[in-house]
C-alpha cells in the first residue's frame, strides 16, 4: 500500500470516488502541489497530476509520486493520457484544477492552444464540459495586464471557475492548500446542499460597560466556522455574520461583522429583503440576553470597592429572524445550558423551540463552550433527540447531513463561476509565487 493510502478521507469523505487532476505550470508555486494533493486525498479523491515542461524545472515529477502514489503526466504518448482522463466513457476526471496557472497556461488555455500536456489536457475538459478550476499565480502586474484580463474574462464566459490569489509582497500568490481544497469542494458539491442559500451567525458579542471595557462570554465561535465551512463543502452558497472570535476565519467565507447585539439588529434589518430568499440560518452565536448601561469615558479604577453595573433585558433575535426568514426557510437555534445533557436539557430546548418559533434546535451543555470538541442534542417539534459527540467539524459535518433532510424540496443549481476582480481579493497565505 502507498503511504498515501493511509491520510485517505482522513478529514471528509466528500471526494470520496471522485477523480481530481491538477495542472501544474511553471510559477515557483509548483513547489506546493504535493501539500495540495495531499490535502485533496484526504478528503477521500483520486489525484493525478499533470505537468508543463516549465514545471518540471521546479517541481520533481518524483515529489508528485510520492505525494500521489501515481507517477505524473509529464509528456503525451501513444496513451493518449489526455483523452484516457478527460475524454467520455468511465474513469473520466470530476474535475481539473489549473494550480498554479500562469500568465502563459491561462491565455493558452483562453485562446485554445494546446502545446503543453496541461493545455491540452484543458482543451479536452472543457470541450467536454468538465468542471475547470483556475487559481493563478504570478507577479500582480501581470494578473492586471489587460490581455491577461480579457483571458480570464473569455474562460469565465465558458463557466470555469477562478479561485482569488493572496495578494503581497507585490505577487498574486497560489492560496494554501486547504483553500484550494475547499474550492475543489465546493465546486463539486452535491445535494441537498448544493446551490443553497445558506447563513451562520457565529461569534461573541460584546456589550460595552464604558469606552474602554465590555461585558461578553466565552464563546470562541469555533462551532459557527464548521457549520460554514462544512456548508460551504457541500456547494452552499454560505453568509456568515461574526462576532468575536477565538479562532481564524478561512478566506474562502464571506463574512460581516457584528459586535453588539444592537448590531445584529440592523444586519437583519438591512437584510431583510435576502433573509426571506435563505434556505437555512443557523444560529450557534453566543449572545447577550443583558446589556449593561454604557457610561461615557472611563470608570474610574478608584470608584470604591464595589461597582453596581445596571443591565437591561435586550430583544430577542430569533424571533427577530424568524419575522425575517419566514418558512420554509429552516431557522436553526443553539441552546447552551448550565446543565448536564438530558431530560432537563431536551425540556428546555423545546421550550425554546416554541418560545423562538424554530425548526430544530442544537441544545448543549456549558462545559461544551469555547472547547474542541462538542457534545450535543439536535431536538426537533416531534420525535426523539438525537445526540452527537466528538470534534466540532466532525459534528458540525453530521449535523448538516441531517438537518439537509428538512430542507424544502429544491433541485440545487451549480455554483456560478467567480471571477477574479481587478483589484485582487485577498486572504490566507502562501509561499512566494512568480
Amino acid at each position: 500500500m502507498h503511504p498515501s493510502e493511509a491520510i485517505r478521507g482522513r478529514r471528509t469523505q466528500l471526494l470520496a470516488g471522485r477523480l481530481i487532476v491538477v495542472g501544474v505550470s511553471g510559477s515557483i508555486a509548483a513547489i506546493e502541489v504535493p501539500r495540495l494533493a495531499r490535502e485533496l486525498i484526504r478528503h477521500g479523491a483520486q489525484v493525478e497530476v499533470v505537468m508543463t515542461p516549465d514545471a518540471r524545472n521546479l517541481l520533481s515529477p518524483e515529489a508528485v509520486r510520492f505525494a500521489t502514489g501515481k507517477p505524473p503526466v509529464t509528456e503525451l504518448t501513444g496513451d493518449v493520457e489526455h483523452i484516457r482522463l478527460f475524454g467520455p466513457g468511465p474513469g473520466r476526471a470530476d474535475l481539473l484544477l489549473l494550480a498554479p496557472a500562469t500568465a502563459n497556461t491561462l491565455s493558452k488555455v483562453a485562446l485554445g492552444i494546446d502545446d503543453t500536456p496541461v493545455t491540452t489536457c484543458a482543451s479536452v475538459a472543457l470541450g467536454a464540459r468538465v468542471p475547470v478550476l483556475v487559481a493563478p499565480a504570478m507577479h500582480s502586474d501581470m494578473l492586471r495586464n489587460p490581455f491577461v484580463l480579457q483571458n480570464l474574462e473569455r474562460l469565465k464566459a465558458e463557466g470555469v471557475t477562478f479561485i482569488p490569489p493572496v495578494e503581497e509582497e507585490g505577487e498574486s500568490k497560489l492560496p494554501g492548500p486547504e483553500v484550494l481544497s475547499a474550492h475543489v469542494l465546493h465546486r463539486l458539491g452535491t445535494l441537498p446542499w448544493r446551490g443553497r442559500r445558506v447563513l451562520v451567525i457565529g461569534g461573541s458579542t460584546s456589550e460595552p460597560l464604558d469606552e474602554v471595557r465590555s461585558l461578553t462570554n466565552e464563546g470562541s465561535g469555533r462551532m459557527a466556522l464548521e457549520l460554514a465551512q462544512q456548508a460551504f463543502f457541500r456547494g452552499a452558497h454560505v453568509e456568515t455574520w461574526l462576532g468575536d472570535l477565538r479562532v481564524p476565519i478561512p478566506s474562502f467565507l464571506e463574512a460581516r461583522r457584528f459586535r453588539t447585539v444592537g448590531d445584529l439588529r440592523e444586519l437583519i434589518r438591512e437584510a431583510r429583503a435576502r433573509l426571506r430568499h435563505m434556505d437555512a440560518i443557523l444560529v450557534p452565536a453566543a449572545l447577550s440576553d443583558f446589556v449593561p448601561r454604557a457610561r461615557s469615558g472611563k470608570i474610574p479604577s478608584s470608584q470604591g470597592s464595589t461597582l453596581l453595573v445596571s443591565l437591561d433585558r435586550t430583544e430577542k433575535i430569533l424571533p427577530l429572524l424568524r419575522r425575517a426568514a419566514p418558512s420554509p426557510t429552516l431557522l436553526i437555534s443553539f441552546k447552551l445550558e448550565a446543565v448536564p445533557s438530558g431530560e432537563e436539557l431536551v425540556a428546555r430546548a423545546r421550550a425554546s423551540l416554541v418560545e423562538n418559533q424554530c425548526d430544530m434546535v442544537v441544545a448543549n451543555p456549558v462545559a461544551t463552550m469555547g472547547a474542541e470538541e462538542a457534545q450535543v442534542l439536535l431536538v426537533r417539534p416531534e420525535g426523539k433527540p438525537h445526540p452527537y459527540t466528538g470534534r466540532k467539524d466532525r459534528v458540525a459535518a453530521r449535523l448538516l447531513e441531517d438537518i439537509g433532510q428538512s430542507l424544502s424540496p429544491h433541485e440545487g443549481t451549480d455554483p456560478p463561476a467567480e471571477a477574479v476582480p481587478g483589484p485582487l481579493r485577498t486572504g490566507g497565505s502562501s509561499p512566494r509565487s512568480r
